[in-house]
């Protein structure tokens, strides 16, 4: 039964793997729709909708999947949804602020789905406002450090970042973080790219601005409870205010 029992293995691995992978297909096309249709078609005139396709590709969504979802949402083809980006706010454990950012074309589908998975994972949900102020809206780019098999000059990289309006550069340990205002994002990311810099990320996003330690127990509750509300087809992104230690991670992994 060893043969068997390894290959049930790696096929409930493979499912779970496929299984994600069409989720977050999934969330990419309708990011893509939601670019294309409030900006129009055109990538050089739609900075979001540039943003939103190289994530795409990053991801290895096919080229043709892409396409349509840029037609859908430019109205150039049929077939695409009305979604409205929805808010919602909550805790976790040790009172950890959590901000869930949905596109959703059912708002009572996605409020109900929402209050389920943060409630039944150990979280609780928050008025409107509560949780909000404790997050701004941000430009956020992050790089690999080491790039064809060479490390970056950090040095290099804070002057350009800095001449285009970067407020600081982070050290991720693998990685570095460019934090800008959100007007600012384009002219970084084109100008690290004319630099011959890949970046892995470049979009905007919600940054906390006091962050909460957790301990190893505390930290397993709230990966838990964000797994769940990350599995919900209308929630798109999920912020949260917390900070865990490479030492705890590593045990967690």
């Amino acid at each position: 039964m060893s043969g068997h029992s390894k290959w049930a293995t790696t096929k409930h691995k493979k499912a779970i793997i496929d299984k994600r992978r069409a989720k977050i297909f999934a969330k990419l096309v309708k990011a893509i729709e939601v670019a294309a249709r409030e900006g129009g078609a055109d990538i050089s005139g739609n900075p979001t909708l540039y943003d939103a396709i190289a994530k795409a590709k990053k991801n290895s969504l096919p080229a043709d999947n892409i396409e349509r979802a840029v037609k859908r949402g430019a109205g150039l083809e049929s077939g695409g949804a009305e979604y409205e980006t929805i808010i919602y706010e909550g805790y976790g454990a040790n009172g950890v602020a959590i901000l869930i950012e949905c596109l959703s074309d059912n708002r009572n589908r996605a409020a109900s789905d929402v209050r389920v998975a943060v409630t039944r994972n150990g979280g609780s949900m928050a008025d409107p406002g509560s949780v909000s102020y404790l997050f701004s809206r941000r430009g956020v780019i992050v790089l690999p450090k080491s790039q064809n098999q060479r490390a970056i000059d950090e040095e290099v990289l804070m002057e350009i970042a800095l001449d285009k309006g970067a407020d600081e550069i982070n050290d991720l340990g693998e990685n570095f973080e460019i934090v800008s205002e959100p007007n600012h994002l384009v002219a970084i990311r084109e100008a690290i790219e004319q630099a011959g810099v890949e970046y892995e990320s470049a979009e905007v996003g919600l940054l906390p601005s006091i962050l909460i330690p957790l301990d190893k127990e505390s930290a397993e509750k709230i990966f838990k409870l964000i797994d769940a509300i990350e599995e919900l087809d209308d929630v798109q992104n999920v912020y949260a205010n917390f900070d865990v230690s490479d030492e705890i991670l590593a045990t967690l992994s």
